[in-house]
């Protein structure tokens, strides 16, 4: 299983790729809002600042197109691929 560096917030941790960022950042009690946890709610948005990822469904009202060209994702529907470098979007 094959593992990756995250940061998020200036706090870096190492975990398995196959978990989504919500997920690894409850796991060390790394503090970003969610509510549904399935992609529709928006409130567990985050910015990828570098770094490689793939993003599961979440709705069109969460994170617009626009959205995820500028780099932004849900953290429960983002997946690592490589090491990443994360900021937590507080609304």
């Amino acid at each position: 299983m094959n593992k990756v560096k995250l940061t998020i917030n200036n706090q870096t941790v190492y975990h398995p790729m196959e978990v989504d960022v919500l997920s690894i950042a409850r796991k060390h009690f790394i503090g970003i809002p969610y509510a549904c946890c399935g992609g529709g709610c928006g409130l567990c948005k985050i910015k990828v600042l570098s770094g490689n990822y793939e993003i599961g469904i979440a709705s069109k009202t969460a994170l617009t197109d626009d959205e995820r060209k500028e780099g932004y994702s849900l953290a429960c529907k983002t997946y690592p691929k490589s090491d990443l470098v994360i900021e937590i979007v507080r609304n």
